[in-house]
């Protein structure tokens, strides 16, 4: 199951990097017509805004399996390696709940957003709900890939 969790990882973060090529290449393409023409490409802002948040999403399960996060370890690295362990799974446990509860609001957000049929506010007018609901399964898999991360420590140490 922790294999398939960070084959799913990988996958979303090699998917939020080609999403994320996209949103760059429809700037430049937006930007040139722009220039060329005076005409951006019609609703740019909208497609480029929900691609970048959506490919974000997308490396941060792959990034908390790296144990590529922000760590501060400026105040550990003089304890025993033992006890550092330990305040590292603390604080993946802490991530693993503060990212389940974002997943679980979020999940809310997006059912309420398909059901209301809310739309960005723009030239496209673009349904954003399932955008919502595929930002909440990243959340959701994130804290599944950290509360694996807290396996792997207490093994670590074991």
């Amino acid at each position: 199951m922790i294999a398939a969790f960070e084959r799913l990882a990988r996958a979303l973060a090699l998917a939020g990097g080609v999403v994320l090529l996209a949103a760059a290449c429809l700037t430049v393409v937006s930007g040139t017509s722009r220039w060329l023409t005076s005409q951006p490409v019609r609703g740019d802002f909208e497609i480029i805004s929900i691609a970048s948040g959506l490919a974000v999403l997308g490396f941060l399960a792959w990034c908390t399996q790296r144990r590529g996060n922000i760590l501060v370890d400026s105040f550990t690295t003089w304890l025993p390696a033992g006890l550092t362990r330990v305040l590292d799974g603390f604080w993946q446990l802490v991530w693993a709940a503060v990212m389940g509860v974002i997943a679980w609001r979020m999940t809310l957000g997006g059912l309420e957003a398909m059901a209301n049929g809310t739309r960005t506010i723009g030239l496209l007018a673009l349904p954003y709900g399932w955008a919502i609901a595929v930002g909440a399964a990243c959340f959701g898999l994130t804290a599944l890939i950290a509360l694996t991360q807290v396996g792997r420590q207490a093994d670590d140490g074991a």
